[in-house]
């Protein structure tokens, strides 16, 4: 059976940071993801201090890098951008004790899926060897995405992580919007290692896929829930719905109580 954490996506601004990990730890919460969508808005005496609490109350910490992220891009100087801008948030991933950065791989700009990977996995590799020169102890989590025209399937992101020793972020809400469904056996067989960090909330999608994220309905959550339990992984399911902390807390009770 699976051990899984829950938590919300975005921990606030530095000033709250630690009353909100305080707080996340008296719900029973025990993930969070830090949104850098925009900015990296914490500083490095700062994240060691955050770091340090989340460790004392058992709370998981990961990074979402910047969205706008494009490691195969036609334009080389917005790749290296992009690459420098996830450089970053590992360095301030070490110093926050936040193990997986995750970010949006990028666009197929006008190419087949096998030449886009190779561009991308070329990146990730690099980026690889600059993590590991730095010893920053943390993890590159390319997302599975969830619109079609996109690079992020299921399939290319379980490529990148066998073609590179990467990690994953297997954003589920993403794969119910690409695909129009849930994909479960699909899943299960591209991801086969032990620890798991997974994306989840309702979502809203049309022939395109994803459109934006919404609360999740109780009966989605034991759809995914009853995939999860029956693996034997260790799990963490950030929800990046509206309400983030309310439905990790109502998805944790569904999970207790399966």
């Amino acid at each position: 059976m699976s051990r899984i954490r829950f938590g919300p996506s975005g921990l606030g601004p530095v000033a709250g940071a630690i009353s909100k990990l305080e707080e996340l730890h008296d719900l029973g919460l025990k993930a969070c993801e830090v949104l850098f969508v925009r900015q990296i808005y914490i500083k490095k005496d700062d994240a060691i201090r955050i770091g340090k609490k989340a460790k004392e109350l058992g709370i998981f910490l990961s990074i979402h890098s910047q969205y706008y992220i494009n490691l195969n891009s036609k334009d080389p100087e917005k790749t290296e951008a992009s690459k420098k801008r996830i450089l970053k948030c590992c360095e301030i991933g070490h110093y926050l004790g936040a193990k997986r950065i995750v970010f949006h791989p990028g666009f197929y700009s006008d190419m087949k899926s096998e030449d886009a990977r190779e561009v991308i996995k070329g990146g990730i590799l690099e980026m690889m060897t600059e993590v590991k020169k730095n010893k920053w102890d943390v993890e590159l989590c390319p997302e599975v995405m969830g619109k079609i025209n996109v690079f992020g399937s299921i399939d290319e992101i379980a490529w990148l992580v066998n073609e590179t020793g990467c990690g994953a972020c297997i954003d589920i809400a993403h794969v119910l919007a690409r695909y129009g469904r849930y994909e479960f056996d699909d899943i299960k067989n591209a991801f086969k290692y032990k620890n798991w960090h997974c994306h989840f909330s309702g979502i809203e999608y049309g022939e395109k896929g994803e459109k934006k994220h919404v609360i999740t309905a109780p009966e989605e959550w034991k759809k995914v829930l009853g995939f999860l339990k029956k693996l034997d992984k260790d799990v963490v399911i950030v929800c990046e719905s509206p309400d983030g902390v309310g439905d990790s807390i109502v998805g944790k009770k569904i999970y207790e109580n399966l």
